[in-house]
């Protein structure tokens, strides 16, 4: 929640009060600074499901339609480990487009092929740290002397000091 958010949680259960003492939605609605299809919102919600109609909800859909289904997903990737083929291959296999062949390989690592380990089919990861930074090689070559203090300054007018 932002500092000047109309209706937190609290806020929607004083709207829900006042209307339920009797006062008129739109009444309400005006009074709290927000749109009257909102207030009907909260009202409804509010005899639907009591107190925890008023709790914040995901913004998530509830299901996709459109959504490449598990076995297909699960193909793909049995595909991309034994046969080593590329998304363009897999996708005509599959009868899906190379685009969700390689939507579906992402997540699992299984996007690049120069990734893998050929005869086993598994991904190499070289470098892996639980923390970044937790390992830093720094080559460092000193190819003139430094003078304690630093090397040459320059002031604000371009004359060495």
């Amino acid at each position: 929640m932002h500092a000047n958010a109309r209706l937190i949680p609290i806020g929607r259960l004083t709207l829900v009060m006042r209307v339920e003492g009797g006062r008129a939605v739109a009444h309400v609605a005006d009074e709290m600074g927000v749109s009257r299809p909102t207030a009907y919102k909260w009202w409804r919600r509010w005899r639907e499901e009591g107190e925890l109609g008023l709790v914040d909800r995901s913004s998530r859909a509830h299901h996709c339609p459109h959504q490449t289904s598990p076995t297909i997903e699960a193909q793909i990737a049995e595909l991309r480990q034994t046969l080593k083929l590329g998304t363009a291959r897999i996708g005509y296999r599959l009868g899906v487009a190379p685009s969700t062949v390689h939507r579906v390989l992402c997540p699992r690592g299984l996007n690049r092929l120069k990734w893998m380990d050929r005869p086993i089919g598994r991904v190499i990861r070289r470098y892996e740290r639980e923390r970044p930074g937790d390992l830093i090689h720094v080559d460092v070559k000193k190819l003139g002397r430094i003078p304690d203090g630093g090397g040459w300054k320059v002031d604000l007018r371009g004359q060495y000091i």
